[in-house]
């Protein structure tokens, strides 16, 4: 579900920010930003001490 809202903000960062002028590419490149942050996250979270080794999530 991170990941969705994550994806979803970064869209919304990016329509945004486009509409105030900023390059579109520009724009865009902090949104990939926001989006791969959330990708690392998940994974460094499902590496912490404490999850189960299989990975699964409930």
């Amino acid at each position: 579900m991170g990941l969705v809202i994550a994806a979803t903000f970064g869209f919304a960062l990016w329509i945004v920010l486009w509409a105030l002028g900023i390059s579109g590419l520009d724009a865009f490149l902090l949104a990939l930003l926001v989006m791969l942050l959330a990708a690392a996250g998940r994974v460094v979270i499902g590496h912490l001490p404490g999850r189960d080794a299989s990975g699964s999530q409930p």
